[in-house]
């Protein structure tokens, strides 16, 4: 099984349909790697599908899932995770990374729900996590997801994370951005949550926009540019754990490359910055 973390390289972003024409006609140099959703991929043929190869044949590419409802008490679906697995081998895909949520309960949900903070949860969703590892045959990355209830809690939000991804022996898809609007939401430090990451489980980052629906109410949109507080999360992550892969996610209300790149090139300051730094106090 794999279990080296670092198979990506400095900034990414997130490829979506609409943008697919631009990228493949003109990559931008500054991106390190690119990530998609495999249920939105692995059935796509044609000239779409001619493109999608054409880029995992000369870029590096991630997944990340949308589907496996891994909180769920519904059965794996392991056909599906059978056709993932041939997916990334033929895309040659770096990491396979999913929710810590769940989205199914005797059908589709449609939406990302929150797994209660329980003992008991731990145990459920670590075992599914293992199973999954299992049948692919390589570790998967856990996110640690935007909520917004806790239904049932027994136990901090950070402390269930860290006990599912130690149970499955696992790697970590770290959101910057969901760490910052569940501590607006929730009232928690996040610089404290931050600091409670297993650092050597970490695989890459994403870092988004979200919207502001009132002073201690955000919503993780992804439809938005990263706000300040954000990019500091993030240099703070660095200043902890030094640097480490990071991918801008935007979803909706997509701007133009050029301003899309202006993100992506933040991400590359800020990891450039951290080298800087580093380097001075080792000289």
């Amino acid at each position: 099984m794999d279990t080296t973390p670092y198979l990506i390289r400095d900034a990414g972003l997130g490829l979506r349909r609409s943008i697919l024409n631009q990228i493949v006609e003109s990559p931008p140099s500054d991106v390190g790697f690119y990530e998609v959703a495999p249920e939105n991929w692995i059935t796509i043929g044609g000239k779409l599908g001619r493109q999608f190869r054409a880029m995992t044949e000369r870029f590096d590419f991630v997944c990340h899932g949308l589907s496996l409802s891994l909180g769920s008490t519904d059965p794996l679906d392991e056909k599906f995770l059978g056709e993932v697995k041939q997916f990334l081998s033929e895309h040659r895909i770096k990491h396979y990374s999913e929710h810590l949520s769940y989205c199914s309960e005797d059908g589709h949900l449609y939406d990302l729900m929150p797994i209660p903070f329980t003992e008991e949860a731990v145990i459920h969703v670590a075992a599914r996590i293992r199973r999954v590892q299992d049948i692919l045959e390589q570790r998967i990355a856990i996110e640690n997801v935007s909520y917004y209830a806790a239904p049932g809690q027994e136990m901090d939000e950070i402390d269930f994370f860290n006990a599912v991804v130690d149970e499955a022996d696992c790697n970590v898809l770290l959101d910057i951005n969901n760490i910052y609007v569940n501590s607006v939401n929730h009232g928690y430090d996040a610089e404290t949550f931050l600091k409670a990451i297993p650092a050597h489980r970490i695989a890459y980052a994403h870092i988004a926009g979200h919207y502001v629906e009132a002073e201690d109410f955000l919503v993780d949109t992804h439809g938005a540019d990263v706000i300040d507080p954000v990019w500091k999360l993030l240099a703070k992550a660095y200043e902890l754990f030094g640097v480490f892969p990071t991918l801008l996610e935007r979803d909706f209300d997509i701007p133009p490359i050029a301003e899309l790149m202006k993100e992506v090139n933040i991400i590359k300051t800020i990891q450039n910055d951290w080298r800087i730094q580093h380097e001075r106090k080792s000289a």
